[in-house]
């Protein structure tokens, strides 16, 4: 479903992604791990068009997206979440979700995202900015199937998070991949989490991809001597 294939991303001279290499089945949650500055948002944004791909290829469902822009790839199938969240503080939920239709053609939000997110269906009044950082989270993600995503890409989605809501995002994870057939990329920093959801663990160190295995092989000590500072 998600075809990198030697991506080299940089920032005017300065290269961050030395050539990475990897798939992604249909239905595979995949999570990328590594500490704060390896490379792991410069992937996610180069993977939505939002930082310029130096070389390489990226191919969506077939289709290559390597010098789509941005909306380019959401029609083509990407849905993002970006680190932080980025919700339209002062728009209602409901708003802040239908902004997410625009390449669907539809006008009223779909059922089965509240069916997913039932505390936004309760909210969907409400101002984004006025919502907890876990529904916050919740609506961001929201926002992003309302596109109907093959491909969801998440940038850090527990970060400021308490434990309690972040057992339950890995639940409704779990949940939209079983039952709307999508591939997921989680890129992350807690291995607990990663491990929860994840039918695979990439981890990168310093702009390259120095492990993968899928979850039933992972060496927990190895990776997490990756995370540590």
């Amino acid at each position: 479903m998600l075809n990198v294939s030697g991506l080299h991303v940089a920032y005017g001279s300065s290269e961050v992604l030395h050539g990475l290499n990897f798939t992604v089945a249909p239905g595979e949650i995949v999570a990328i791990m590594g500490r704060n500055g390896m490379g792991k948002t410069t992937l996610m944004k180069s993977l939505m068009g939002l930082v310029p791909t130096k070389s390489g290829r990226v191919n969506v469902d077939g289709a290559d997206i390597t010098n789509a822009k941005s909306h380019e790839r959401v029609k083509g199938g990407v849905g993002y979440v970006p680190q932080g969240r980025m919700i339209f503080s002062t728009m209602t939920v409901r708003e802040n979700i239908e902004t997410g239709l625009t390449v669907t053609g539809e006008t009223a939000v779909p059922g089965d995202i509240y069916e997913l997110f039932p505390v936004l269906l309760e909210m969907r009044k409400r101002r984004g900015g006025n919502l907890s950082g876990g529904q916050q989270q919740q609506l961001a993600v929201a926002r992003a199937l309302a596109s109907r995503p093959k491909v969801l890409l998440l940038d850090e989605p527990t970060e400021g998070i308490q434990p309690s809501i972040i057992r339950d995002m890995g639940r409704t994870l779990k949940k939209i991949r079983d039952e709307k057939g999508l591939s997921i990329v989680v890129s992350e920093q807690v291995l607990s989490f990663a491990l929860d959801i994840a039918d695979r663990v990439l981890v990168l160190e310093n702009g390259e991809l120095v492990h993968d295995e899928p979850i039933a092989e992972v060496d927990e000590s190895k990776v997490a001597k990756y995370l540590s500072v």
